[in-house]
């Protein structure tokens, strides 16, 4: 163990005198350093950034004028000096250290702003090569950062934009001085960003099932998790894919239904109007229609008691009829990719309901599907959305004797895009664009089909002429035959069981269509 030296206890505010800026996104660099001029700070910097203060009519001292070195190697070698290191790493209160820095006439350095060649943005080039990924590997950056980091008791570091005007106002409100708690965040900030930077480049160099490094900065602090005695918090990145317009903080809970919604909304990106209504990541109803409002009667239709405290997303902008709709209803999570006028105020009089605007669609961010476990986490691709109708009818076979007829067709489509989004073992009965009967998560696809149509016939659902559809096999002929008694004249499921042979000649024998799709989609 490193002996500590017994030194006084650092100031909480120190002032900035000296600053080095060396930044590869100039993005407000300008800005800051007129601020920190304002306030008599010396400017220190290199290459391109000392040329945008410069232009900028700001004075500027060069970092080879401090350590009596020409940037060398093309630049490789430029911030890497016992000039630089000595005065971001000596300590104020350490006599010792005071008197090293004016033996060697070294000045100590109060602030370094800087941030990191683009190693990530360069490796994810489909032309990258290990020449150009080497030479986006920042040496002197990350090496200065973590120096003004381990030195937060009396230097501040920072590493993104979007903390500039924070040191800013507070340069302002105390005279050119930065307290502790600020330094001590700074830092943090750049352990995190630094941490998170060597992951990428050796994630590049291992190959990304190597080794799997997570470090997600923390984005929000939960109140709990799934139950009140849980501490739970979220780690990424969410704000791209959506944005909270109204309401109380999401919870853990509620961060899992909204990304459920958010993926099942997909499957229907280019559909006609669709609402969709979930209630613990299990859709309790999905419908489809000519408007928005009677795809919403459709959807609630078809369990006309879940939907109580759930969450209700649409693939259009929520009109005023629609809302009026869903507000007879307790819902929790409202979401939409925009709101007409006036429903966003509308909907804003009840104050315990969130309202959330869909800013992308989930698979438009690249993200794999990460799950823990006992001992570690399983890591997979995300199951993709799935293709357009007629791709998706292209890929598909049909090994019964009558082949589904138009209507069939879209209705199969329809409740394939919903059963791949219910928990398995998942049947889902669809009848004219909408849900008539969901089972989920049960032991049996017999199970699944009793609950689907008990559901539905407890909200005075037709079955007669239905489709169902299946996540997975139907490893007996029960299965299907228990859906033909309950009105279903097509089916859509995988195929791949080794009693496949079976399960056709049950249908031929009932007269039932059965589309094979070749693929499965388990939600466990």
């Amino acid at each position: 163990m490193l002996h500590v030296k017994d030194l006084p206890e650092p100031a909480d505010l120190y002032p900035i005198r000296r600053a080095l800026l060396s930044v590869f996104d100039k993005t407000g660099i300008v800005d800051l350093a007129k601020a920190l001029h304002r306030h008599g700070v010396e400017l220190i910097s290199t290459g391109g950034t000392a040329r945008a203060l410069e232009a900028a009519g700001l004075p500027v001292t060069s970092v080879d004028s401090l350590t009596g070195y020409p940037e060398i190697l093309s630049g490789r070698v430029k911030t890497l000096h016992p000039a630089i290191h000595g005065g971001l790493l000596s300590r104020r209160t350490d006599s010792d250290d005071q008197r090293e820095l004016g033996a060697q006439e070294i000045k100590e350095i109060d602030l370094v702003v800087v941030n990191l060649y683009p190693f990530s943005e360069a490796t994810a080039q489909d032309t990258v090569t290990d020449a150009i990924a080497i030479e986006n590997i920042d040496i002197g950056g990350p090496t200065m950062l973590r120096a003004a980091a381990k030195n937060f008791f009396f230097v501040a570091a920072a590493c993104k934009p979007s903390s500039y005007a924070r040191l800013v106002a507070e340069l302002d409100a105390t005279g050119g001085q930065l307290s502790m708690i600020t330094r001590r965040g700074l830092a943090a900030d750049v352990f995190d960003h630094t941490a998170a930077y060597d992951a990428a480049v050796s994630a590049y160099f291992n190959g990304s099932d190597e080794e799997i490094r997570l470090t997600l900065p923390l984005e929000q602090t939960l109140r709990y998790g799934e139950n009140p005695h849980q501490h739970a918090a979220l780690y990424g990145n969410a704000s791209p894919l959506f944005d909270k317009l109204h309401g109380k903080d999401l919870s853990f809970n509620n961060l899992l239904d909204l990304s459920a919604a958010l993926t099942l909304i997909e499957e229907f990106r280019d559909a006609e109007p669709t609402v969709c209504i979930l209630k613990h990541t299990n859709p309790c109803g999905v419908g489809s229609a000519l408007d928005l409002r009677m795809a919403y009667e459709k959807a609630f239709s078809t369990d006309r008691q879940s939907p109580f405290g759930g969450i209700v997303v649409v693939n259009r902008t929520l009109d005023l009829p629609t809302a009026s709709a869903i507000d007879q209803v307790f819902t929790e999570i409202i979401i939409a990719p925009s709101y007409d006028d006036g429903v966003l105020d509308y909907l804003m009089q009840k104050k315990n309901r969130r309202l959330i605007r869909m800013l992308k669609w989930a698979s438009e961010e690249d993200a794999k599907d990460m799950r823990s476990v006992a001992g570690g986490i399983l890591i997979q691709d995300r199951d993709p959305a799935l293709p357009s109708a007629d791709d998706l009818r292209a890929r598909c076979t049909v090994p019964t004797k009558r082949k589904p007829s138009a209507d069939e067709w879209k209705n199969l489509d329809f409740a394939w895009r919903v059963v791949k989004n219910v928990k398995s073992n998942a049947i889902v009965y669809a009848k004219d664009g909408q849900t008539i009967g969901i089972g989920a998560g049960q032991m049996s696809r017999i199970d699944a089909s009793e609950i689907a149509v008990s559901k539905g016939r407890k909200s005075g659902l037709d079955f007669d002429g239905c489709v169902v559809a299946s996540d997975a096999f139907f490893p007996f002929a029960d299965g299907l035959l228990e859906a033909a008694d309950n009105g279903a004249t097509a089916a859509i499921q995988p195929g791949g069981s080794v009693r496949d042979e079976e399960v056709i000649a049950a249908a031929d024998e009932r007269g039932i269509a059965m589309v094979f799709t070749g693929h499965r989609h388990f939600r466990h």
